[in-house]
């Protein structure tokens, strides 16, 4: 009951004009975003951080409409998976290998329909998980001290750098440069400069948003400038979604397997929507595929993965607001965006700022009915956004960027600093390294580092105190699982090569 009656302050805070406004505009954005190739939601929330700042929203205001954002992106994703074979993100390449069949048998409008009907089965499950599991999380992270939340950034590195890359050693190594970067700046407890090269513009550091707008979106641009994007994308016109009742029965058992398996490797740091739908698909391919029909265009086949996909987007929200630990690259921005504004999240942000977090958890509810909507009737506007040449969208991203950075602070050095990270991330993804464990190293590195030091100031520099409870000895267990699972299946993909291939050519056909 008394979480009903915080979803019920929460629903107040949500539903004022002004966060309705932001809801519904970060849904539709969030949709465009999504379905455009290449872009996905950790850019599309970095591109829009900006410009919450720029119009200086409240902070209750600012997470609902970068939230609505990633859940619009999360729906968006498979439109273009299922019209033109491109996944909009990564997540959304499991739907490809039946989206698209149904799209060349004509069956667009079906496939769209029960998409969109399954990224909201799945939300609206992750988003009640939420409700659920996350207070819960909270009562046991009120026993965490020092000692063991170092643990807890240890698995959070080990498992986001670890599981989440094709190679484990890149995704480590690109954590170990974040943190390396979160040194940079004036030493808390000494109060001397480190890696500042006498400019005293780094003596706070790097400002986290600067550096994420910098990664993503003007990489980003460095990618489609090199590689001179562009073209009509000759997508099947659509003019509305709809299905069947027979069709949509069919894949309720699927959407419902599959959000249950989505939330849960959702909830996993690391883990992500990737691995929600790709479990998702290929659990329901053995459960229900009798006739052998995925693959060849079966709705149960769509309906799964994007259950997968959309539940798993919401429990990465879980640890995100109950741990401070995020569950995904997306969720890294948005703690990124939390700790701009000052809202530490955690354990305490519960009792702290509870209007935050429940008004947050409100609107997303709000969201998903709004998604739903925009996804049925208005499908034939998002098909054509699929027709506009990314060198025509790119200069307006970049002029966001600009114009939101330089809003934050008024200082040009941040801007060259937000090109410099540009640079850096475009090097990186030619190198085929992930830049978000970088981000993730710059966000939890400064508080990693003071954890670590407060552990070792009460024991006097005994360093046993980082294992000596029960907690931070199961953490330092599930970190050494998920790296010999990472090791385990990263050698395994070069044992096996050709079915990788194999897969990786069926999508792109």
């Amino acid at each position: 009951m008394e979480i009903l009656g915080f979803l019920a302050d929460g629903f107040a805070t949500a539903l004022t004009p002004t966060n309705i406004g932001l809801a519904l505009f970060g849904c539709f954005i969030g949709t465009i975003i999504g379905a455009l190739p290449g872009l996905g939601p950790v850019n599309g929330v970095a591109i829009l951080i900006p410009l919450a700042f720029s119009l200086q929203l409240p902070a209750g205001s600012a997470l609902i409409l970068l939230a609505c954002v990633y859940y619009g992106c999360m729906y968006g994703g498979r439109i273009s998976s299922i019209m033109l074979n491109i996944p909009g993100d990564e997540p959304a390449m499991m739907t490809c290998l039946d989206g698209y069949p149904m799209a060349q048998q004509g069956k667009a409008p079906e496939a769209l329909a029960i998409s969109g009907i399954a990224s909201f089965v799945g939300a609206v499950t992750a988003t009640i998980g939420l409700v659920l599991f996350a207070p819960l999380l909270v009562q046991f992270a009120i026993r965490f001290g020092p000692a063991e939340y170092f643990a807890l950034y240890v698995m959070a590195f080990a498992t986001i750098g670890g599981i989440t890359g094709a190679n484990p050693a890149k995704t480590l190594l690109a954590a170990g440069i974040g943190l390396a970067l979160a040194t940079v700046g004036i030493d808390p407890q000494s109060g001397v400069p480190r890696y500042t090269f006498g400019s005293f513009h780094l003596y706070d550091g790097f400002h986290a948003i600067i550096a994420i707008v910098g990664l993503f979106a003007i990489s980003e641009a460095l990618i489609l400038l090199e590689h001179g994007a562009g073209g009509h994308s000759g997508a099947i016109p659509v003019k509305r979604a709809f299905a069947r009742w027979a069709d949509i029965r069919k894949g309720l058992g699927a959407m419902i397997r599959g959000s249950g398996l989505g939330f849960v490797s959702g909830v996993l740091p690391g883990a992500g929507a990737s691995l929600g739908s790709f479990i998702a698909y290929t659990l329901e391919k053995r459960y229900s595929n009798g006739n052998d029909t995925f693959g060849k265009g079966d709705p149960r086949g769509v309906a799964a993965p994007e259950a997968g996909n959309n539940a798993a987007a919401g429990g990465a929200l879980v640890p995100m607001l109950a741990l401070g630990v995020p569950g995904s690259g997306t969720t890294a921005v948005l703690l990124a965006l939390l700790i701009s504004l000052n809202i530490t999240p955690g354990p305490l942000l519960f009792q702290n700022q509870p209007d935050i977090v429940w008004g947050l958890i409100a609107a997303l509810f709000m969201a998903n009915v709004f998604l739903l909507i925009l996804n049925l009737p208005l499908v034939g506007l998002f098909t054509r956004m699929l027709a506009i040449p990314m060198w025509a969208l790119m200069p307006f991203v970049v002029m966001i960027s600009f114009v939101g950075i330089y809003s934050i602070s008024h200082s040009t050095f941040d801007l060259h600093v937000m090109v410099g990270f540009g640079v850096l991330g475009f090097v990186l993804r030619k190198l085929e390294i992930s830049v978000v464990p970088v981000v993730l190293g710059l966000l939890l590195g400064g508080e990693m580092e003071s954890m670590l030091r407060r552990a070792l100031s009460i024991s006097g520099g005994d360093p046993a105190i980082l294992v000596g409870s029960g907690i931070s000895i199961g953490l330092y267990t599930v970190t050494g699982f998920f790296l010999c699972a990472a090791v385990y299946f990263a050698f395994r993909k070069r044992r096996r090569p050709k079915p990788a291939l194999e897969t990786e050519q069926t999508i792109a056909d």
